[in-house]
């Protein structure tokens, strides 16, 4: 062990090492609060100077990390937020939580990983370890992040400074699971780096698991999040298939269900949203390009997911059509939920914002409710949520259940409404009408 790595980690250990987090969003400022409720001082820094603002007044802009944590870290002076990165040069330890979203031609896009790196490097010093939760390619951090750390320096990877990749696992509104106590895979360039990484997030969070490697640590995060989308696909399509012989989906979906092994429930939708899972396959899919592969399972699941809005409002003009004798265009057509996920305010990838720009594509005259998001944009469309919910249902000539946030009650949408079209078997937990109740 050498010097280096035994001071590092006896700071570490200690808790007087001080921390970074780059990234304040709903990675970043979980983990930042934990850091900092666990004693360590911490720094967040982000570039967003309105974001620094509210936190730096003690107020949290992120709803799984409640105003009341934030505040008295804020007041303690344990935990600042600044848009500078020249604090990192003071830094023992950072933690990278900055986006990979995909470009429009579905390809990764590093340049916040790249811009963060090159923050980092400007600043490296000896005794500092780093870890990227990122969610990226396999051998992004070996041979992008370490690649550009070691360039033009003297410094070594496990000897001078310890870096490994932990991806992270949040999953917006949750509350069984979360940042602390859902167990952190984590995996070092070296096994020194795993070694001083390990034993620096051992003090905070509840559960760590070292793996041989970064490239482990980063295949292991897609493989999660590819499962999740193969088998999301796979009942998508199967909703589909039952639609055309029907037979109800959500019927066979509780029957299968009562089989008490070999059986994993997944349940259809308009498609797959949020950061993770309608994003992290592609960039291995990618990878595998340069690798010479078809990656055609991931291929194949991400055009059915992503043709679900398309065939949701399909479904929507048949039943306008077959139940109301009504044309979509022209039609009134409000969409319960944008979120793209139920209880939560991101919209990330969500599927419901397809929905509404196919909607409005056939003529359709759209509104939407959402009791976490007053308004949005997309696509060049931009609407705010109506204000009185029963108002707006009477008044469609369909109503559309894109995301079954708990908050609404489904029956008197039911009562109100002239025709609903349910995409997340929402009415299904209802006593409801089957002439004016369409699921998917």
């Amino acid at each position: 062990m050498t010097s280096i790595q035994e001071t590092l980690t006896e700071k570490l250990e200690n808790k007087s090492a001080k921390v970074a987090v780059l990234g304040l969003g709903y990675v970043g400022l979980p983990l930042a609060v934990l850091f900092a409720e666990a004693g360590y001082q911490v720094t967040g820094i982000d570039p967003d100077e309105r974001k620094v603002n509210i936190l730096m007044s003690g107020v949290s802009h992120i709803a799984d990390v409640p105003t009341e944590r934030v505040a008295p870290l804020v007041q303690s002076g344990i935990f600042t937020a600044t848009t500078n990165f020249d604090v990192l040069q003071e830094m023992d330890a950072i933690s990278v939580c900055v986006p990979t979203p995909l470009r429009d031609t579905k390809d990764p896009d590093l340049t916040y990983i790249l811009s963060a790196t090159e923050e980092i490097k400007r600043t490296l010093h000896p005794g500092v370890a780093i870890v990227l939760e990122s969610t990226t390619y396999p051998g992004t951090t070996r041979e992008l992040v370490l690649a550009e750390l070691e360039k033009d320096t003297d410094l070594k990877v496990g000897e001078d400074f310890f870096l490994a990749f932990s991806p992270e696992r949040v999953d917006p509104g949750r509350e069984d699971w979360t940042t602390y106590n859902t167990p952190k895979v984590i995996g070092g360039i070296t096994q020194t780096c795993s070694d001083v990484c390990a034993a620096w997030y051992r003090q905070t969070l509840k559960t760590v698991v070292p793996v041989s490697s970064a490239e482990v640590a980063e295949m292991a995060k897609l493989l999660e999040n590819t499962f999740r989308m193969v088998n999301i696909s796979f009942i998508n399509e199967m909703a589909i298939i039952c639609n055309r012989m029907g037979i109800s989906i959500w019927e066979v979906i509780d029957a299968a269900s009562t089989k008490p092994f070999g059986f994993m429930k997944f349940t259809p939708g308009p498609g797959i949203g949020g950061h993770c899972i309608a994003v992290d396959p592609l960039y291995l899919s990618w990878k595998l390009r340069s690798l010479n592969y078809n990656a055609g399972f991931i291929e194949l699941s991400s055009e059915i997911n992503s043709n679900m809005p398309e065939y949701v409002v399909q479904r929507v003009q048949d039943a306008m059509n077959d139940r109301l004798a009504k044309a979509l265009n022209g039609s009134k057509v409000l969409v319960l939920g944008v979120a793209f996920k139920p209880n939560i305010d991101d919209m990330r990838e969500s599927p419901s914002l397809e929905v509404i720009t196919n909607l409005m594509a056939k003529g359709a005259v759209v509104s939407y409710h959402d009791p976490y998001i007053p308004q949005v944009s997309h696509h060049g469309w931009a609407l705010e949520s109506v204000l009185d919910l029963l108002a707006a249902v009477a008044e469609a000539d369909c109503v559309v259940i894109s995301t079954n946030h708990n908050s609404y009650d489904y029956q008197a949408v039911h009562d109100q409404a002239k025709l609903v079209v349910d995409t997340r078997n929402a009415m299904g937990k209802i006593n409801y009408n089957p002439d004016k109740v369409e699921l998917l």
